[in-house]
């Protein structure tokens, strides 16, 4: 029998689950404490009975990846990680120092299904869902590295995270219990491709994390080329999706545009998508595309970006140019992976 992972369950199910070993309450509260300060085993649990322990060890389990590779940026400290799941398949975590504090970037799946032209993470297909304990478990391991806090959350590593939709969800529960990490949602991003029957499902669930939608071209040819995804749900689909999500959580929502020379850097996509984001609640991030040495697709010189930036803010529209993390270190997602994939 598969034994469950501790860090899978809500307080609310771990609590059930003690109830029904014939263990008082206030054992969830400690064991659900000791999973979010990085316990790895039950003797790591000190205040926990060795009776409660023995039951707990016969159906259940507590998740730890190892570090397979750790890789630091000169310019930065940004730091990538390769972590190694149970199951022997490989995901990527970056960690990223700001003023305001460290930002991790975690993946949501092993693979990621949609097919987007420009990203490595693509390259070899999406494998399997992560679990909420796994996305979780990115979050402790890399603070466990560090001896340190991470207070912010950006769900853009390898995956579509609303593809993963239900333990997205209970990620975000968990994560943001202040029995454990504590992180509120207003300091965790949500990227997706475009899904728009979960954008929909998301809008109405009213949370108040920021959400993060990967546009990358204002025409339905030009999308439909390097997202995949686009072929499923249209600009226009997709805007009005965005457009239900701002009425329903008055959040506004981030763009990214990531900007490829001679695909959808030149002027009039910069015109394209002032008007088709005027008036909106929104930001857009512009991103300087990563260089992939399999898609061949080259990174627009800095004069054309800063003045695609200008025209888009001449429509009202906030809009700034990522700062490149690690780029000593290949930090952009799936690289690191599919090296190690390759190699093996």
């Amino acid at each position: 029998m598969t034994k469950i992972n501790l860090k899978d369950l809500t307080y609310e199910e771990l609590l059930s689950a003690i109830r029904e070993l014939g263990e008082p309450k206030f054992r969830a509260e400690q064991i659900f404490k000791w999973l979010y300060k990085g316990a790895v085993s039950f003797d790591d649990m000190k205040n926990i009975p060795k009776t409660l322990k023995e039951k707990l060890m016969t159906d259940y389990c507590i998740s730890k990846p190892e570090i397979a590779e750790r890789l630091i940026s000169n310019i930065d400290g940004t730091r990538k990680y390769l972590l190694r799941l149970s199951d022997g398949n490989y995901i990527e975590t970056v960690l990223m120092k700001y003023k305001h504090g460290y930002t991790i970037c975690v993946s949501s799946q092993v693979g990621c299904a949609m097919g987007c032209a420009f990203c490595a993470s693509t390259r070899n297909g999406k494998i399997r869902n992560l679990s909420a304990g796994e996305i979780i478990d990115q979050i402790i391991t890399v603070q466990n590295d560090i001896g340190e806090r991470i207070s912010n959350i950006v769900m853009m590593g390898i995956g579509e995270p609303l593809d993963n939709f239900d333990n997205v969800l209970k990620f975000l529960k968990n994560v943001n219990d202040e029995r454990g990490l504590g992180i509120g949602h207003r300091h965790i991003t949500v990227s997706t491709c475009g899904l728009v029957h979960n954008i929909i499902r998301l809008a109405d669930m009213k949370l108040q994390i920021t959400l993060s939608i990967s546009l990358h071209a204002t025409n339905d040819k030009t999308r439909s080329e390097i997202m995949p995804v686009n072929r499923r749900y249209n600009i226009e689909e997709l805007l009005n999706a965005c457009d239900y999500y701002i009425k329903q959580t008055n959040r506004r929502i981030s763009f990214e545009y990531t900007l490829i020379s001679g695909v959808n850097d030149n002027r009039t996509e910069a015109v394209s998508l002032g008007k088709l984001l005027k008036n909106k609640l929104c930001h857009v991030n512009l991103i300087p595309v990563n260089s992939v040495k399999e898609t061949g697709f080259v990174k627009s010189d800095r004069e054309k970006i800063e003045e695609f930036q200008k025209t888009v803010e001449d429509f009202g529209i906030s809009a700034t140019i990522r700062r490149e993390m690690g780029s000593d270190i290949n930090a952009a997602c799936g690289q690191l992976r599919n090296k190690h994939i390759n190699e093996g």
